[in-house]
């Protein structure tokens, strides 16, 4: 077994994360899903564990320090890029640039590590909690499930976005026809 294998099986079993959840029915407009990291991170075998965001991409792709682009699992905004304006697409971007330009994340991800462009599938999390639900739970984003990843997870995803719709959050409320329903 080689030393980086080594490293990943002790720090599995010396640092476990635990996830907590808060009351889905909190007015704080942030995510309190949190993973606790109780001592120094790791990286997977897909990518860095923890990383510094320096530039936000759109609304669902960031930029990482060390130059892997990563695209949030679970979630598609409207588009902002490549001379692409959907409706919510330039708040979708703004609102992520917010949460997470500058900031160091923790990345999580699923059973496949990178799409067909070569950026990394994560869910991110801030101290204030996972991105991805964030963006959903604001109506910044719809639920884009591509499985396998993800699949133990749709119906928390579904259930956010059904609380936007309701509310008329976000894009749901802004566009008639929300460009990134699938």
């Amino acid at each position: 077994m080689n030393a980086g294998a080594v490293a990943l099986a002790l720090s599995l079993v010396a640092c476990p994360i635990g996830r907590t959840e808060t009351d889905s029915d909190s007015s704080d407009d942030t995510d309190t899903t949190t993973d606790e990291l109780p001592c120094a991170p790791v990286s997977s075998p897909c990518g860095p564990s923890t990383a510094l965001v320096t530039r936000v991409i759109d609304g669902d792709t960031v930029e990482l320090e060390g130059g892997e682009r990563v695209r949030y699992l679970m979630i598609d905004t409207p588009e902002s890029t490549q001379g692409k304006l959907d409706c919510f697409g330039h708040e979708a971007a703004e609102l992520n640039r917010s949460l997470v330009e500058g900031e160091v994340v923790d990345l999580e991800y699923d059973a496949e590590c990178m799409d067909i462009y070569g950026r990394l599938l994560a869910y991110v999390r801030t101290e204030e909690g996972e991105i991805n639900r964030a963006l959903v739970r604001r109506g910044y984003a719809c639920v884009y499930h591509i499985p396998p990843n993800g699949d133990d997870r749709v119906a928390e995803f579904r259930s956010l976005e059904y609380e936007a719709q309701t509310l008329g959050a976000g894009l749901w409320g802004a566009c008639s026809i929300p460009t990134c329903v699938h």
